[in-house]
């Protein structure tokens, strides 16, 4: 079977888990979740690159961010348990618009674009690799492997209706070798398994 790489952008996938579960997030496991999406396309999950950033920290930071960034420790730890997986740390900015935080990740996007750049002297036998995400910035990447003959498989999500929360670029789409919408059962498959402790692995 041949081998894969899995770019996932973990904002993305977090939006559409809470999206998918009706206003909660959904519990999945990321490992099995991204083995199972690589067999679909019969391929072999060699690595996972996950990306993200850790939640915003005022100078002081109040009860509520304290506690987001503990929960957040915590899933990292976990993820950086299995050797399979890279974890990319972004930075999360807070703008303050019409009187209201808006908090938005940034550089996540850029680091998924080195890594993909990165393919061909890192991973010189790969042909095909996964992304999961929806932003156009994978563009011009995108488009720089297929010159090099290897192909990119998008797993993203959008819906058609003028309120839908969720859209995807043509541009992503059409650049892409082949595209594939994520549903509700790709988490349901991937559930997270509890030990006789209650614990979650």
């Amino acid at each position: 079977m041949e081998n894969t790489l899995i770019l996932q952008d973990g904002g993305f996938l977090s939006k559409l888990s809470k999206h998918f579960g009706s206003g909660k997030y959904l519990k999945y496991d990321l490992i099995n979740f991204s083995k199972n999406i690589a067999k679909k396309q019969n391929l072999f999950c060699k690595r996972i690159f996950y990306y993200t950033a850790p939640p915003f920290q005022s100078a002081r930071p109040t009860e509520d961010e304290s506690r987001r960034y503990k929960v957040y420790e915590k899933f990292r730890r976990k993820l950086s348990n299995y050797k399979l997986i890279s974890i990319r740390e972004g930075r999360c900015q807070r703008l303050k618009i019409d009187g209201k935080y808006i908090y938005k990740q940034k550089a996540v996007d850029t680091l998924a674009i080195i890594d993909l750049m990165s393919i061909p002297l890192k991973y010189p036998n790969i042909k095909k690799v996964i992304l999961i995400a929806s932003d156009s910035d994978f563009v011009p990447a995108v488009k720089e492997l297929d010159k090099l003959n290897i192909k990119t498989i998008l797993y993203t999500y959008y819906e058609k209706r003028r309120t839908a929360k969720f859209s995807t670029s043509n541009n992503l789409i059409k650049s892409v070798h082949k595209y594939v919408l994520l549903t509700k059962k790709d988490f349901e498959d991937a559930k997270l398994i509890k030990s006789k402790r209650g614990e979650e692995i």
